[in-house]
């Protein structure tokens, strides 16, 4: 998740209270689970391992995935999911409080490391916050194809009435018929640097302020299937995406930070259990960001578990049995 003024200032004070108090909730994982593709074996027999994630539907989602592949693999599992803030949770990992959660690429090259320009190549972003977390403790394993990026998107008759599929193609349509191009964004996309302005300076696109409307961002996504706003900014995981019929812009400039989810692991917890990251590799590979639409559309748009969302892909997926 991209990182804010407003949002990193409360994450760190969450960060400070969870360094003087220290985790003090959760409650043990109790899934009937066995092993499917993973967990054969039961590598993680008599380990006692806390999960933790952010707030969010998509994290609430990751950290419950985690976290019964380590019940199936044979693990007592505290659930500690759910923590306020990104620094927080990532504090709990880095501490010892929690042993893993899925933490993205680009929030902790920004948010936690303390970059301010991102690495284009997904690849290199995920080896430079790998390399630069040995020193905190925090071991990164291999990331994922789920990328949790800004992204521009339009509803179905726009899409097929100006054949836009990449944000070149919506600079180029903001230049030859500039009333066509409006835009429904946050009030901070439209002011950051990694948003709205340097994204319009990357693609040479001129959208005047009259044309471009601040908002919530669950408001962007109704207005944007209304068609109040031929464009809204979105997160390129969220399962609105596909409930809301919404066609997703291609930054084929590569303009916006990668925000790869991958396992990050408090390192002592991993040299003591190494079998962890043979667990969870086959069920991050498997992560995209359809997958991760589909699964977020579960939660906020039919209203189901989090958790049991998790579960159940797991299971259909092979990777544990009932």
């Amino acid at each position: 998740m991209r990182p804010t003024a407003r949002t990193t200032a409360l994450a760190v004070l969450a960060g400070a209270l969870l360094v003087s108090c220290g985790l003090t909730s959760g409650s043990p994982m109790v899934d009937d689970v066995k092993p499917g593709s993973v967990g054969r074996g039961r590598p993680l027999k008599g380990a006692d391992l806390t999960v933790t994630s952010k707030e969010f539907t998509e994290q609430l989602i990751l950290g419950a995935m985690m976290g019964i592949a380590f019940e199936a693999a044979g693990a007592n599992v505290l659930d500690r999911t759910g923590i306020q803030g990104s620094i927080g949770a990532r504090e709990a990992v880095r501490s010892g409080d929690a042993d893993a959660m899925y933490e993205y690429t680009g929030t902790a090259w920004i948010t936690y490391q303390g970059n301010t320009e991102p690495i284009d190549d997904p690849r290199k972003q995920w080896e430079a916050v790998r390399d630069a977390d040995r020193r905190n403790g925090i071991t990164w394993l291999a990331p994922a194809a789920l990328n949790n990026t800004y992204a521009l998107a339009t509803n179905a008759r726009n899409a097929a009435k100006y054949k836009t599929k990449t944000l070149s193609d919506v600079a180029a349509l903001a230049k030859s018929d500039p009333q066509a191009v409006t835009l429904c964004v946050e009030s901070e996309f439209a002011s950051r640097e990694d948003g709205l302005p340097g994204m319009q300076k990357e693609y040479g696109m001129s959208v005047p302020a009259g044309s471009i409307t601040k908002m919530d961002t669950g408001i962007i996504y109704t207005q944007a299937a209304k068609g109040a706003c031929a464009y809204g900014e979105v997160f390129t995981t969220d399962g609105r995406i596909k409930a809301m019929d919404l066609t997703v812009m291609e930054d084929d400039k590569r303009f916006f930070p990668n925000y790869n989810a991958a396992p990050e692991i408090n390192s002592k917890s991993l040299k003591k259990y190494p079998q962890m990251a043979e667990v969870l590799a086959p069920i991050t590979k498997k992560l995209t960001n359809t997958v991760a639409r589909d699964l977020n559309a579960k939660v906020d748009v039919e209203g189901q578990d989090p958790h049991e969302v998790a579960k159940d892909w797991l299971i259909a997926e092979g990777f544990v049995k009932e």
